[in-house]
């Protein structure tokens, strides 16, 4: 029998992926398009068991501990796991071989630690350039100046392949409010793309949160970081 828990987040989990098809199709999309990386900074082994029942594999962690501590505690799962918060240079070795993306590649400095680190490890790293599309001074990122000259350097990087660009919207503001940034990400993003240089790819958009991820889908986002909308009701 399911636990209570487990049938709450599966009915959140079937929410919110409704939502995410009704955003789509609002915007001309197809669902298929928008990836949900379901974030579980919040919870714990119990609440991370019942989304991968509820058919969420892809799970994101803005710290670097708590991810390498879930990823020990819960190896038995298939679990692909994103960082998606701040990643500082002497945590890249640790924490690259558990994760199928960094969202949050913040500054050249980090994507060099990670194309060296990478090349030491063997593999190649998939990133997003995380860019502080509102300006705000507490927010980490690639200002919005920054981005277009820095790509050149980047290409460069053999071990890393940048996939796309991640924003966060301003802090305190209402949806609409956060459209604007998105919107701006997205021309960002298709501007760049005029003269972007070989070997980067911007296919993918990762912005949106549980507050405003339907207004990022209807501007362009493929991939919406979701926690607390996953867990309504589940005894957080």
């Amino acid at each position: 029998m399911m636990s209570e828990l487990n049938r709450r987040i599966a009915e959140n989990v079937a929410r919110v992926r409704d939502r995410i098809g009704a955003a789509a199709a609002r915007a001309g999309r197809n669902a298929d398009e928008i990836t949900l990386v379901a974030v579980s900074k919040y919870v714990g082994p119990a609440e991370v068991r019942a989304l991968v029942e509820a058919g969420c594999s892809l799970l994101g962690e803005s710290r670097p501990q708590q991810l390498w501590d879930k990823a020990d505690a819960l190896a038995d799962l298939p679990i692909r796991w994103h960082m998606i918060g701040h990643l500082q240079r002497n945590k890249v070795r640790r924490t690259l071989p558990l994760v199928e993306m960094i969202e949050s590649a913040d500054s050249p400095r980090l994507v060099e630690a990670i194309d060296r680190t990478a090349a030491e490890l063997g593999q190649t790293a998939a990133i997003l350039l995380e860019v502080n599309i509102s300006g705000e001074t507490a927010k980490h990122g690639f200002a919005f100046a920054e981005i277009e000259p820095a790509l050149e350097d980047l290409a460069r990087c053999k071990h890393v392949q940048v996939r796309g660009l991640m924003c966060m919207a301003g802090f305190g503001g209402t949806p609409e409010d956060a459209r604007h940034d998105f919107a701006a990400l997205r021309e960002l993003r298709d501007r760049l793309l005029q003269n972007c240089p070989e070997g980067i790819a911007l296919d993918e958009l990762s912005m949106g949160m549980s507050g405003d991820y339907e207004v990022a889908i209807e501007e362009g986002a493929t991939i919406v970081r979701v926690g607390s909308a996953l867990f309504e009701g589940a005894g957080r």
